[in-house]
């Protein structure tokens, strides 16, 4: 068995590393979106728009990977969270793919207004960049906010991983939903650097928390412990 968790952790930690291709995607992504003619660039920079979108949804798939791959060693301390980290990490994927489909969507536009369409094409693009934004910077991460929150509180409950990483999880989670309310009330910018200042805790801390699952695994007392007391339920009951 403990083979078994050696191996859910090494793949989690490989899936934590796996989202942060969303670092190369937004570069990728901004450098064109964040231009004030956009719209005129997408079509000549189009090899690196889908580039982009292929390490978002790459990302996306990793994201909903980590609770999937976590469910089973979190169902045996608390079924409720595990299944709730699961749905809102999910619930982020599909967001995130409506923002690759959004983006994607820009490129056949750009393409028209190169070409001297309507007008009206520019007021499309700004409706699908909002789209993207809105999906990426808000509804995406309040969904990735709620799912991460309940794994690490599991591990915070449990010590499946040290408490400081659980403690530092848990903050920086906060801090990133925090940004994402300000970026909301249009108190900050999406993907502004103080947004990006503010989830820089986050990010680091499931760097480190992706090196530990690899090179040290859960906590395997705990899960063995957890074990033990079922097994003796079991008996018992019977």
């Amino acid at each position: 068995m403990d083979n078994a968790y050696r191996k859910n952790s090494i793949i989690v930690g490989i899936l934590f590393l796996m989202g942060f291709l969303g670092v190369p995607s937004k570069s990728l992504l901004d450098s064109i979106l964040k231009s004030p003619d956009y719209l005129s660039k997408i079509a000549a920079n189009q090899t690196q728009i889908i580039t982009g979108v292929l390490l978002l949804v790459i990302m996306a798939v990793a994201c909903a990977s980590i609770a999937i791959w976590l469910y089973p060693v979190l169902k045996k301390h608390n079924e409720v969270l595990a299944i709730g980290a699961v749905s809102f990490r999910l619930l982020e994927a599909a967001l995130f793919f409506v923002a690759a489909i959004s983006i994607l969507a820009m490129i056949p536009l750009s393409h028209e207004y190169i070409n001297g369409a309507a007008s009206n094409l520019k007021n499309i693009g700004t409706v699908l960049l909002s789209i993207r934004d809105t999906t990426t910077n808000i509804l995406a991460l309040l969904a990735w906010n709620i799912g991460a929150f309940m794994y690490y509180y599991v591990f915070f409950r449990t010590r499946l991983v040290p408490r400081w990483l659980s403690v530092w999880g848990l903050a920086g989670v906060t801090l990133c939903m925090v940004s994402c309310i300000l970026v909301l009330y249009g108190t900050i910018q999406p993907f502004s650097d103080i947004q990006v200042a503010i989830n820089a805790p986050i990010g680091l801390q499931e760097l480190v928390l992706a090196v530990w699952l690899i090179v040290k695994g859960y906590n395997t007392s705990v899960l063995q412990g957890k074990e033990s007391s079922g097994e003796k339920g079991i008996v018992k009951e019977g």
